[in-house]
Protein backbone atom coordinates (compact mmCIF):
# COMPACT_ATOMS: atom_id res chain seq x y z
CA UNK A 1 0.00 0.00 0.00
CA UNK A 2 1.47 3.01 -0.82
CA UNK A 3 -1.04 5.62 -0.55
CA UNK A 4 -2.66 7.01 2.57
CA UNK A 5 -6.43 6.91 3.96
CA UNK A 6 -6.72 10.73 3.45
CA UNK A 7 -5.93 10.20 -0.25
CA UNK A 8 -7.95 7.65 -1.13
CA UNK A 9 -10.94 9.20 0.56
CA UNK A 10 -10.04 12.61 -1.88
CA UNK A 11 -9.85 10.03 -4.57
CA UNK A 12 -13.74 8.74 -3.85
CA UNK A 13 -14.57 12.13 -3.20
CA UNK A 14 -15.47 12.52 0.41
CA UNK A 15 -15.25 16.09 1.41
CA UNK A 16 -12.08 16.02 3.98
CA UNK A 17 -12.32 18.59 7.01
CA UNK A 18 -9.91 19.38 9.24
CA UNK A 19 -11.11 17.05 11.69
CA UNK A 20 -11.76 13.99 9.32
CA UNK A 21 -7.93 14.95 8.20
CA UNK A 22 -6.85 14.52 12.35
CA UNK A 23 -9.12 11.17 12.12
CA UNK A 24 -7.49 9.81 9.13
CA UNK A 25 -4.27 10.16 10.11
CA UNK A 26 -4.75 9.13 13.73
CA UNK A 27 -5.93 5.83 12.03
CA UNK A 28 -2.99 5.70 9.48
CA UNK A 29 -0.68 6.15 12.75
CA UNK A 30 -2.09 3.13 14.58
CA UNK A 31 -0.20 0.08 15.20
CA UNK A 32 -2.94 -1.23 16.54
CA UNK A 33 -6.69 -1.90 16.42
CA UNK A 34 -8.28 0.90 17.91
CA UNK A 35 -12.05 0.78 18.99
CA UNK A 36 -13.98 4.40 18.32
CA UNK A 37 -13.14 5.63 22.02
CA UNK A 38 -9.54 5.09 21.75
CA UNK A 39 -10.03 6.88 18.30
CA UNK A 40 -11.31 10.03 19.89
CA UNK A 41 -8.97 9.93 22.52
CA UNK A 42 -6.33 10.19 20.24
CA UNK A 43 -7.94 12.85 18.07
CA UNK A 44 -9.22 14.49 20.61
CA UNK A 45 -5.72 15.13 22.12
CA UNK A 46 -4.72 17.18 18.34
CA UNK A 47 -8.10 19.05 18.43
CA UNK A 48 -9.33 19.34 21.38
CA UNK A 49 -12.94 20.76 19.37
CA UNK A 50 -13.42 16.54 17.91
CA UNK A 51 -16.43 15.53 19.56
CA UNK A 52 -16.78 11.76 20.24
CA UNK A 53 -19.77 11.69 17.74
CA UNK A 54 -17.50 13.10 14.99
CA UNK A 55 -15.48 10.39 15.09
CA UNK A 56 -18.37 7.79 14.97
CA UNK A 57 -19.71 9.62 12.35
CA UNK A 58 -16.23 9.67 10.51
CA UNK A 59 -15.63 6.15 11.22
CA UNK A 60 -18.87 4.64 9.91
CA UNK A 61 -18.27 7.16 6.72
CA UNK A 62 -14.91 5.14 5.95
CA UNK A 63 -16.13 2.24 6.76
CA UNK A 64 -19.26 2.50 4.50
CA UNK A 65 -16.65 3.91 1.73
CA UNK A 66 -14.65 0.59 1.98
CA UNK A 67 -11.55 2.78 3.35
CA UNK A 68 -11.85 1.09 6.63
CA UNK A 69 -12.68 -2.66 8.01
CA UNK A 70 -14.71 -3.17 11.20
CA UNK A 71 -13.05 -5.72 12.92
CA UNK A 72 -15.38 -7.62 15.50
CA UNK A 73 -13.48 -10.09 18.40
CA UNK A 74 -15.93 -11.09 20.39
CA UNK A 75 -15.42 -8.74 23.59
CA UNK A 76 -18.16 -5.74 22.39
CA UNK A 77 -16.11 -3.51 20.41
CA UNK A 78 -15.70 -2.62 17.27
CA UNK A 79 -12.47 -1.97 16.17
CA UNK A 80 -10.93 -0.58 13.10
CA UNK A 81 -8.45 -0.73 10.65
CA UNK A 82 -6.99 0.03 6.96
CA UNK A 83 -8.77 -1.82 4.46
CA UNK A 84 -5.90 -1.55 2.34
CA UNK A 85 -2.85 -2.98 4.19
CA UNK A 86 -1.23 -6.61 3.85
CA UNK A 87 -2.95 -9.17 3.80
CA UNK A 88 -2.56 -10.90 7.58
CA UNK A 89 -4.75 -13.27 9.93
CA UNK A 90 -5.34 -12.17 13.82
CA UNK A 91 -4.33 -14.46 17.59
CA UNK A 92 -6.70 -12.86 20.36
CA UNK A 93 -5.09 -13.02 23.71
CA UNK A 94 -8.48 -13.48 25.48
CA UNK A 95 -7.33 -12.66 28.89
CA UNK A 96 -5.99 -9.50 27.56
CA UNK A 97 -8.20 -8.31 24.87
CA UNK A 98 -4.37 -8.08 22.98
CA UNK A 99 -4.25 -8.12 18.99
CA UNK A 100 -1.61 -9.87 17.74
CA UNK A 101 -0.80 -10.11 13.68
CA UNK A 102 0.55 -12.75 12.01
CA UNK A 103 0.69 -14.12 8.29
CA UNK A 104 1.98 -17.74 8.09
CA UNK A 105 3.03 -18.82 4.30
CA UNK A 106 1.96 -23.21 5.70
CA UNK A 107 -1.79 -22.04 6.91
CA UNK A 108 -2.18 -20.13 3.72
CA UNK A 109 -0.78 -22.92 1.80
CA UNK A 110 -3.49 -25.20 3.78
CA UNK A 111 -6.09 -22.81 2.91
CA UNK A 112 -5.85 -22.65 -1.30
CA UNK A 113 -5.76 -26.65 -0.78
CA UNK A 114 -8.30 -27.12 1.09
CA UNK A 115 -10.63 -25.34 -1.20
CA UNK A 116 -8.85 -26.67 -4.05
CA UNK A 117 -9.89 -29.93 -2.56
CA UNK A 118 -13.85 -29.04 -2.11
CA UNK A 119 -13.86 -27.65 -5.53
CA UNK A 120 -13.54 -23.62 -5.20
CA UNK A 121 -10.46 -21.26 -6.03
CA UNK A 122 -9.91 -19.26 -2.76
CA UNK A 123 -10.95 -15.51 -3.10
CA UNK A 124 -10.21 -14.09 0.31
CA UNK A 125 -10.48 -15.21 4.13
CA UNK A 126 -10.70 -14.09 7.59
CA UNK A 127 -8.86 -15.72 10.05
CA UNK A 128 -8.92 -15.38 13.44
CA UNK A 129 -7.52 -17.64 16.63
CA UNK A 130 -8.37 -16.87 20.29
CA UNK A 131 -5.75 -18.01 23.08
CA UNK A 132 -4.42 -17.52 26.30
CA UNK A 133 -0.62 -17.58 26.94
CA UNK A 134 1.16 -20.92 27.53
CA UNK A 135 2.32 -20.76 31.31
CA UNK A 136 5.72 -20.52 31.65
CA UNK A 137 6.96 -23.38 33.79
Amino acid sequence: MTDTITSRCEAIGLRMTGQRRIIAAVLEESADHPDVEELYNRASARDAGISLATVYRTVKLFEESGILEKLEFGDGRARYEDAEREHHDHLIDVSTGQVIEFCDPEIEALQEKIAAKLGYQLKGHKLELYGVPLKKD
